[in-house]
């Protein structure tokens, strides 16, 4: 099962999404598990730019260990920024924080 997540109220997008990737990155239970996607390319570009992340999820508690540390990331963020996370099932939720609002993220995601 997968998880995939993209940003959006940026210009920052790919530095964003860099720093997300290897925030989960250095949790345990993602290591090795996220990837980047790429965007397609476009008529001039030398390659594809960062357009979203997929977390491979483990075990059934994987989703909401996701959600809590893709809070504790956005609290650290200056900007606002929304996070769409879309669940294995197709299912997704958007949620818009910065900051201390960011402390809501994991109790709104429904492993």
């Amino acid at each position: 099962m997968e998880a995939r997540l993209s940003l959006t109220g940026t210009d920052n997008v790919q530095d964003e999404l860099g720093s997300l990737r290897q925030w989960l990155s250095d949790e345990a239970e993602f290591r090795g598990r996220v990837r980047v996607e790429q965007a397609p390319l476009q008529p001039g570009q030398m390659g594809g730019l960062a357009e979203a992340l997929t977390v491979a999820l483990g075990s059934g508690g994987a989703l909401a260990i996701l959600a809590n540390s893709v809070s504790v990331w956005l609290r650290q963020r200056r900007s606002s920024l929304t996070v769409k996370i879309v669940n294995p099932d197709g299912s997704s939720r958007e949620y818009t924080a910065s900051g201390p609002a960011a402390d809501t993220l994991a109790a709104k995601v429904d492993p």
